[in-house]
C-alpha cells in the first residue's frame, strides 16, 4: 500500500518567513532545500513532482516533509551523527596535561616532538591535546621575590590603599619623573593650513633633562608639583608641603 504524504499546515511558522529563507543569499543551502520543499508540499504537490523539480531522491523530500508535519521547524535539525570513536578515553587528558607541565631532566620544555616520540602517538594529536588545553610550554613569564624582610608588612600597606578608605581619609598617590627632556626643534613649525596638517621637523635639540615631585589628590584629581633636584631633603620638604596644604601635622626628619 503506497504511503501517502502527510498535509502541509503552516501555523507556528509563517509563510513569507519559510520564503525570506529561500530568497535570502545567506541562508545555508541545507535550511533554504527544506524550505522550498516545505513550500511546494503546502501548495498541494506529492512527493514526486517535488523531488523531479529539486533533482532529489523522493525519499528524501518524504523525510523532511514528514519530519516538518509532526514536529514543525524543530524536525529540521540534523541528528547527531555518532562519528569515528576516540582512540582515547576521557581519563587519558588529565595524564597528559600532568606530563605536559613537567618537563623531561636537563630540558625547560617539551616539544611537539620529543612528546609524541614518549607517548607513540603523532606529533598532532599532541598538538590538538596543547591547544585544547591551553597549555603553552613555549612561553614564558618571570616573577621575583623581594629580598626586603619587611616585605609583607609594606604590602598589606599598599593593599589597603585599594580598598574602600575611612570616612573623611585623604589619598594622595606622590611620585617622582626624573627623566623629563626638555626638546626644542630646530626651525619653528610650520602653521595649520587648509588642506595641509601642522608641520614640523624630526631634528630637535635637547636641553638636559628636569625632575618633577608630583602628588595626586584620589578624589578629586587635583595634582601638587614642583621641579626639583632629585635628593632626599627636596622629597621630604615636598611631602611636608603637600601635607601642610591638607592641614596635617608636619613631617620631621630627613631619612
Amino acid at each position: 500500500m503506497p504511503r501517502i504524504a502527510p498535509k502541509i499546515v503552516l501555523d507556528s511558522l509563517p509563510r513569507w518567513q519559510l520564503q525570506s529563507w529561500v530568497q535570502a543569499p545567506s541562508t545555508p543551502q541545507s535550511l533554504a532545500l527544506r524550505a522550498r520543499i516545505v513550500l511546494r508540499a503546502r501548495a498541494g504537490e506529492s512527493n514526486q513532482p517535488i523531488a523531479q523539480g529539486r533533482g532529489l531522491p523522493p525519499i528524501t523530500v518524504s523525510q523532511w516533509r514528514r519530519r516538518f508535519s509532526a514536529h514543525g521547524q524543530e524536525g529540521w535539525r540534523d541528528a547527531r551523527r555518532a562519528g569515528r570513536p576516540r582512540p582515547h578515553g576521557p581519563e587519558i587528558w588529565p595524564r597528559g596535561q600532568h606530563r605536559v607541565c613537567q618537563p623531561p631532566e636537563f630540558q625547560r620544555r617539551w616539544s611537539v616532538r620529543t612528546r609524541a616520540r614518549e607517548v607513540g602517538r603523532p606529533s598532532s594529536t599532541g598538538h590538538l591535546r596543547r591547544r585544547a588545553s591551553r597549555l603553552p610550554p613555549q612561553r614564558l613569564r618571570p616573577f621575583t621575590f623581594s629580598p626586603d624582610p619587611d616585605f609583607e608588612a609594606k604590602l598589606l600597606d599598599v593593599g589597603r590603599l585599594y580598598r574602600p578608605p575611612p570616612a573623611k581619609a585623604l589619598v594622595l598617590g606622590v611620585d617622582e619623573k626624573t627623566g623629563i627632556q626638555a626638546l626644542d626643534r630646530t626651525p619653528p613649525r610650520l602653521p595649520l593650513r587648509a588642506k595641509k596638517p601642522r608641520s614640523g621637523t624630526n631634528e630637535y635639540v635637547r636641553h638636559g633633562t628636569h625632575p618633577l615631585l608630583a602628588a595626586l589628590e584620589i578624589a578629586t584629581g587635583r595634582v601638587r608639583g614642583e621641579g626639583r633636584r632629585r635628593t632626599a631633603v627636596n622629597f621630604l620638604r615636598f611631602l611636608n608641603q603637600v601635607v601642610g596644604h591638607h592641614y596635617c601635622p608636619v613631617i620631621s626628619g630627613t631619612d
